[in-house]
């Protein structure tokens, strides 16, 4: 990843979606936010560069305005897309030409606004739809009172990867396996991506 000291040399360099920044910058910025450059890409935020909004992505496919708290938005027009099956809160709009922009140039600005009005407003993310732990960890958890007691002390965040981990695999004998190996970075209080 290249670092760009400013948005105007991140679209000189870049090679996929130029026109489609250029044509997006200036309605981000008519919504009073404020640019940088953040994880390498175009971040556009409130307060100083405190408060994130959106950030710009290029994709092969598409341009991604991501907007960081996008699960808040109304999402009247039903533009948004989810970033993947296990994020949350973060949805995104995709464009694939100039024209796309400058079709949903009102929409962009509006939906900007609203984020910025959570943002302010500091609008809490609803709770995710519950997930079950899989059953193969459950059982483990109940029998292995050492191993529930470590993995009841994890974040949520880091119990939450364990059991996409784990759950993900198709056949229950494969899941016991995935318990087995991940077992001791549970007791050692290490999440699964911890070094």
């Amino acid at each position: 990843m290249k670092d760009h000291p400013d948005v105007d040399s991140y679209i000189a360099d870049s090679d996929t979606w130029p026109a489609e920044i250029t044509a997006i910058r200036p309605i981000l910025l008519s919504c009073g936010l404020e640019e940088t450059i953040k994880w390498g890409k175009p971040c556009y935020c409130i307060d100083g560069v405190d408060t994130n909004i959106v950030l710009l992505q290029e994709f092969s496919n598409h341009l991604a305005l991501l907007f960081f708290q996008g699960v808040l938005l109304a999402d009247k027009e039903d533009v948004l897309r989810a970033q993947g099956p296990n994020t949350h809160g973060p949805k995104r709009m995709e464009f694939t030409s100039t024209d796309d922009v400058e079709s949903l140039a009102d929409v962009i600005r509006s939906y900007v606004e609203e984020a910025i009005q959570h943002a302010r407003a500091g609008t809490e993310l609803p709770p995710r739809p519950d997930e079950a732990l899989a059953i193969e960890l459950q059982e483990r958890l109940a029998s292995d009172d050492a191993l529930a007691e470590a993995f009841n002390g994890l974040t949520p965040g880091r119990q939450r990867e364990y059991n996409l981990q784990i759950s993900a695999a198709k056949q229950s004998a494969t899941r016991e396996r995935r318990i087995d190996k991940l077992a001791p970075r549970i007791l050692e209080g290490k999440g699964l991506r911890d070094r």
